[in-house]
């Protein structure tokens, strides 16, 4: 028997409680005074995310200048009560926008009849804020008629009501990816990793089965690790979204599904693998007799022509105490923004294979320190590449079956865009 929270409490940043709600009764309430307490102790950066004190477990989460609190006296799962904090603070977002203390005090009621719903003897129930909203409403007290919950909470597949109908149907798949780079003055790469993600939206009539194919380079985890294929793409931290089948998953390797109605996600993943900089800056910055500063920069862009590069920003960091900027660039155009200390190159579209370049100056005080390269903080780029990704990752098909028989459209994107993409110079 999975056994799960034995109370939730949502806290404010002083740890005065906001909502409380004991399930199990083997906890003391006091646990909340505890758990701050260990919080003020101890800077918060130390405490973890769970710990244990006294017999008692503590899980919770920060959101804003909220906590959100989960209790137990077992040896629950922890993850899963980490990630129902996590699944039940997006649905409060979906029925008040923001979790802060104030919506939180102005919609108790409601938060209440949401953790009775969510939540059962501890145990984690529905969390599709879709399927809550057909009967938990801001003004259901104001219905005549008994509110009936829908079908859904009580057929296996609580995630899709019943009775959808779409006159066409279409699905709209995104695979994006987003790349997180960190290079040196040298342009060696220093860290790199790709985080990826495949969002859906379906608009499909009945209950759909759906089947997903990547193409056969895609490997999951280690189970692939040393079998000799060559340039394969190991996903690490894979993260499915529940309406997928585990078990047919692991035996397999098939991503079969029956989706909720609408947008959401379907699976993310990271990739910890060498990445090389999609665009590489080369930057020589001269500094002439103490009175002007002087920055050429090569950008240029490493992946196939036939790509390209849209809405490129690039950010390059002066000292807070220039004056009388100069500048020209081969295409796009350049500002300097004091309030940033910076210069901004902005290229609307950077065709691959192509190398731009920048050139500024600007004049200094007549009395300044000499600039330490390593106190130089690194150029920031941002930008976004359609039909592309730069693990290589590819939807094979796209199988939807219906007992209807009807045919279905599905449209698939791919899209590559920077993450946190620094380059020191």
């Amino acid at each position: 028997m999975t056994v799960g929270a034995s109370a939730i409490y949502i806290l404010d940043a002083k740890g005065k409680i906001l909502i409380s709600r004991n399930y199990r009764g083997d906890v003391p309430m006091s646990c909340a005074e505890r758990f701050i307490s260990r919080i003020t102790e101890q800077e918060e950066l130390n405490v973890k995310p769970v710990f244990e004190e006294d017999g008692v477990t503590y899980v919770y989460i920060k959101l804003n200048d909220i906590y959100m609190l989960a209790t137990t006296a077992h040896n629950a799962n922890a993850a899963m009560i980490l990630m129902f904090l996590y699944r039940a603070a997006n649905v409060f977002k979906e029925y008040f926008k923001r979790l802060e203390e104030e919506s939180i005090t102005d919609n108790f009621v409601i938060i209440y009849e949401l953790l009775d719903e969510m939540m059962d003897f501890g145990c984690p129930q529905t969390t599709e804020s879709k399927i809550l909203k057909e009967y938990i409403t801001q003004e259901s007290y104001k219905l005549d008629e008994e509110v009936r919950p829908p079908p859904a909470l009580t057929n296996a597949v609580s995630w899709r009501g019943d009775g959808i109908y779409y006159k066409r149907n279409e699905v709209y798949l995104d695979v994006t990816e987003s790349v997180n780079l960190l290079v040196n003055a040298n342009g060696n790469v220093l860290h790199s990793e790709i985080v990826g993600a495949i969002q859906m939206n379906t608009k499909l009539s009945g209950m759909p089965e759906l089947r997903l194919g990547l193409n056969d380079r895609v490997q999951f985890d280690s189970a692939s690790r040393g079998t000799g294929v060559g340039r394969s793409i190991e996903m690490e931290d894979v993260n499915f979204h529940q309406c997928v089948r585990l078990a047919k998953f692991e035996t397999d390797r098939t991503i079969s599904f029956i989706p909720p109605d609408g947008a959401f996600e379907l699976m993310s993943y990271r990739l910890n693998t060498q990445v090389k900089p999609l665009i590489r800056i080369e930057a020589i910055v001269k500094r002439h007799q103490r009175s002007r500063l002087e920055y050429t920069l090569k950008a240029r862009s490493q992946f196939k022509e036939r790509s390209i590069a849209n809405n490129v920003i690039i950010t390059i960091p002066v000292p807070n105490d220039v004056d009388s900027p100069k500048f020209k660039a081969t295409l796009g155009k350049v500002q300097y923004k004091p309030e940033l200390d910076a210069l901004v190159w902005k290229i609307k579209q950077f065709q691959g294979g192509r190398e731009l370049m920048l050139v500024a100056s600007f004049g200094l005080p007549s009395i300044s320190d000499e600039e330490n390269p390593d106190d130089r903080p690194p150029v920031k780029v941002s930008f976004e590449i359609p039909y592309f990704t730069v693990s290589g990752i590819q939807v094979r098909y796209l199988k939807i079956i219906e007992k209807s028989g009807y045919q279905a459209m599905p449209w698939v994107r791919y899209i590559t865009k920077s993450g946190d993409y620094q380059i020191r110079i």
